[in-house]
């Protein structure tokens, strides 16, 4: 058992206007599952990349532990090597029979080994890199979200494995998985870190009491501060007021009074003014006391959406329809059947290559070829893809679409704005809301993380009226509390849509319908 000690650790990246860091210290133990938390671009990859002393700082960062990084990196050209020649780039001296005994256990077999590695799948090259992670002794792990563009079963394997594992740092953004698999979290908030023991729901659990009792404190120093105010706004006019009879006075209607009466006058106004000075004094402290109470507070922001409506109450159907691509011999779907109807939120579900979104591009195309509910001919051709069956969509559908990639995203926001025809005010608003700082405004796309990327993509569609609104994976590097924002926005505007994603939390809350293929 080691222990990791940071200590008033400063770094901020050249040419940024603010820290990354900031007088940090805390402490973790090489023994624990740790979840790592945060807001994307809170720095939770730059702090890993800090551990693997990619960087230079200010602080210290002590340890005896020898750290190792998920995901690896595979080139170009060596996609078509085999995991069984890259693994000794990715981990110096591994011997390759500790890690055919990790592939058993995350259900693979040792052949995946010798097969290039542009073939594998996400779940399969995922598994692969974690087996190859876990075969060294005594390495402390820092694993940087594992399950994206992973399909359930993929999700469910890595999520039984790394929970029979322990000595590593998680970054992830999902819930269902930080809550099995971990038993401390680290936690990067708005203007502090903690640690503490237990997961994600027990965190968040103390947090939303440490939340609501910061709100109660703060109106209750709001409301002392108030009252302090006035009550030395209205002694300090008094003391005004009572000075100004000192000199001169009518000798007829005060005849009770002479020059000597100006000391007291004077005494009395200096008592009033020593008053006001303490009221002062104690509303700094009331201050002071309320100073910090709300930095760490996430304001629950809701987002808005503009679903429009249409006049057909069926707007995608899918009757025994088969699908392939033209240069393939196999369906990738075979007679599916389902319906998207108004205001349902209809989730596709299924192993990663069944089809999910070759059938959302088939849906797209035809809408982008002809906008009208026609039913396909025995055999059809949509772009590269040959279709079998029925495949109708209400007539003049308007559909507002998240693609899963983000490769595309390039030039400043406002370039986006000007490409996508948006309001570049209401967008930098939305973004604003899901927590992307002002400085990225002026920022190409290109230098923004993964999970800044989906924010963008996710703005836009939401600034997108629309009958149907299709995301395909739009969670992927989404943090945890942008999450719970968006699943706020649909349950209360309840838009049409059809959905890919994984996040089992999100689906269990606002799936209407589930359709497994």
């Amino acid at each position: 058992m080691a222990q990791i000690n940071v200590s008033n650790l400063t770094f901020g990246y050249e040419g940024s206007f603010e820290n990354v860091f900031e007088n940090v210290s805390f402490s973790v133990d090489t023994d624990w599952k740790l979840g790592f938390i945060g807001r994307n671009g809170k720095g939770k990859t730059t702090f890993l990349n800090l551990l693997l002393g990619k960087y230079d700082y200010q602080g210290s960062i002590t340890s005896s532990a020898v750290f190792d990084y998920f995901p690896y990196v595979v080139t170009g050209k060596e996609l078509d090597q085999s995991a069984s020649e890259l693994m000794e780039k990715w981990k110096p001296q591994v011997e390759q029979w500790r890690v055919m005994c990790e592939l058993p256990l995350l259900s693979i077999d040792a052949e995946i080994l010798y097969r290039p590695f542009k073939t594998l799948s996400f779940g399969e090259r995922t598994k692969v890199m974690l087996a190859v992670l876990f075969s060294g002794e005594n390495d402390f792990l820092l694993i940087d979200e594992p399950t994206n563009h992973l399909d359930m079963e993929a999700r469910d394997k890595v999520k039984q494995y790394l929970a029979d594992k322990k000595g590593f740092i998680l970054v992830s953004h999902d819930r269902d998985l930080l809550d099995y698999v971990c038993d401390h979290v680290l936690v990067l908030n708005r203007s502090s870190i903690e640690v503490q023991a237990g997961n994600f729901s027990s965190w968040w659990e103390n947090k939303e009491k440490k939340d609501s009792f910061a709100r109660a404190e703060n109106e209750k120093h709001l409301k002392e501060i108030g009252k302090l105010k006035a009550t030395a706004d209205r002694s300090s006019r008094w003391a005004e007021k009572n000075e100004n009879t000192k000199i001169g006075f009518d000798p007829i209607k005060e005849n009770d009074r002479s020059i000597s009466t100006r000391s007291y006058i004077g005494a009395k106004t200096k008592k009033m003014q020593s008053r006001v000075k303490n009221f002062e004094k104690r509303m700094d402290r009331e201050i002071e006391e309320k100073e910090g109470l709300l930095n760490d507070l996430e304001e629950e922001i809701d987002l808005k959406i503009m679903p429009l409506e249409h006049y057909k109450e069926r707007l995608v159907e899918c009757r025994d329809l088969s699908l392939k691509y033209t240069d393939g011999t196999d369906n990738v779907i075979e007679k599916l059947t389902f319906e998207v109807k108004q205001g349902e939120r209809v989730f596709l579900s299924g192993a990663n290559g069944c089809g999910k979104s070759s059938l959302i591009k088939a849906i797209l195309k035809k809408n982008e070829d002809c906008g009208e509910s026609t039913q396909l001919p025995e055999s059809n051709i949509i772009s590269n893809m040959e279709l079998n069956g029925t495949l109708s969509l209400a007539p003049n559908l308007t559909i507002s679409y998240i693609n899963q990639d983000t490769s595309h995203l390039r030039g400043t926001l406002s370039d986006h704005a000007k490409r996508a025809g948006l309001d570049l005010s209401l967008l930098l608003a939305i973004l604003r809301n899901l927590d992307l700082g002002r400085e990225q405004f002026e920022k190409n796309m290109e230098d923004f993380s993964e999970g800044q990327k989906k924010k963008v993509l996710i703005a836009s569609s939401l600034l997108t009226p629309a009958h149907l609104y299709i995301w395909d994976e739009p969670l992927n590097y989404i943090d945890v509390f942008s999450r719970m924002q968006i699943e706020r926005l649909i349950e209360r505007y309840k838009p049409t849509m059809l959905i890919v994603e994984h996040d089992v939390r999100f689906r269990e809350k606002l799936a209407s319908k589930e359709v497994v293929l």
